[in-house]
């Protein structure tokens, strides 16, 4: 049996020590993966003198399943989003964000299983029509929803709950005001629906699902929106379940897929063994479900939830005062 060969970003800051562990955790479990090593972020600019370098977009079109470390994209001087970048270099059309609750973190919810599926190319970040005015009096930016687009992560959306098993898949919009763009899309939501009737098929608008997602956030299911507001909302869903630190990103296309740590890269703690690798674990669970390793993914999941639950040399926003390492050694003892 031919070895599956992962392309591996380990990023800026706390990105190679979190990418670390990660691979441990999963050479511990028995994946059996070749690993390929690429450059990207403010390591690449440093190493290469560019955000992403040739090389790095080669190896990721070459092996079709990259795992990624927190990129830093300098802020302020001209340069473009490294992940905005991938995306649409590759086409990874879908963003599926899913939060899940730990017993032992501190998390304000106990009961959180939300699956937030995200539109990832379109909308306000199709980078069309931004310009500022000489006298900078005045910006603008176009949002462009395609019936194409639309149909295609929705179809996602609904694809995916099935074959999870899920129940409710719940369409984010804002038609009431933006009438062109969002209404093409809660349109197409309607369509799609109606070819899942095993399904429960909601709708609501962006601004009260921030507040239910507050009050009862037990409501929710799968939720699919546009790419702004699913930025919004899938952050605010990791606040429900501990922080950003506890939710991990895939990024889909066609055929390819890159799975990522989703929060910042904290170069305050780089270097200093502090750094919770639980997010990028995560994303690597996606990537294991992506590839159809569900028992080794499911091996895993087990033992974070050991590990969190019974606080066994868990790191400091878990409330523990240990670093990476005894985190991860702690996942390896039960592997």
């Amino acid at each position: 049996m031919t070895k599956q060969t992962i392309t591996v970003i380990p990023g800026d800051g706390i990105g190679p020590s979190i990418i670390e562990a990660t691979i441990k955790v999963l050479d511990k479990a028995g994946c059996n993966f070749n690993y390929e090593f690429a450059d990207a972020g403010l390591t690449a600019l440093e190493n290469h003198g560019e955000l992403v370098p040739q090389e790095t977009l080669n190896l990721i079109e070459k092996n079709k399943i990259t795992l990624k470390g927190p990129l830093t994209t300098p802020v302020g001087e001209g340069f473009t989003s490294i992940n905005v970048t991938l995306r649409k270099q590759f086409k990874l059309y879908a963003n599926l964000r899913p939060v899940l609750s730990f017993k032992g973190t501190k998390a304000r919810y106990e009961n959180i299983d939300i699956l937030t599926v995200r539109e990832n190319t379109q909308g306000m970040y199709s980078g069309a029509g931004q310009t500022v005015s000489e006298d900078g009096l005045h910006a603008e930016a176009t949002s462009i929803i395609t019936r194409e687009g639309a149909e295609k992560i929705l179809v996602f959306a609904y694809e995916t709950a099935r074959k999870e098993g899920r129940k409710k898949v719940t369409a984010v919009h804002k038609a009431n005001i933006l009438k062109s763009t969002s209404g093409l899309f809660l349109k197409v939501a309607r369509e799609v629906a109606a070819r899942y009737p095993e399904i429960e098929s909601t709708e609501m608008i962006v601004d009260n699902c921030c507040m239910q997602l507050v009050m009862n956030p037990e409501q929710f299911d799968v939720i699919v929106t546009t790419n702004l507001f699913g930025d919004i909302l899938s952050d605010l869903c990791a606040g429900l379940v501990g922080g950003l630190g506890m939710a991990p990103g895939a990024n889909i296309g066609e055929d390819c897929a890159i799975f990522e740590a989703v929060h910042g890269s904290a170069p305050d703690i780089a270097g200093k063994n502090l750094a919770n690798p639980t997010s990028v674990i995560l994303a690597a669970l996606q990537m294991l479900e992506y590839l159809e390793m569900s028992d080794k993914a499911e091996k895993i999941r087990n033992a974070l939830i050991d590990v969190i639950a019974t606080g066994d040399r868990t790191t400091r926003d878990l409330g523990g005062s240990h670093g990476t390492t005894d985190f991860t050694d702690a996942l390896l003892d039960r592997l």
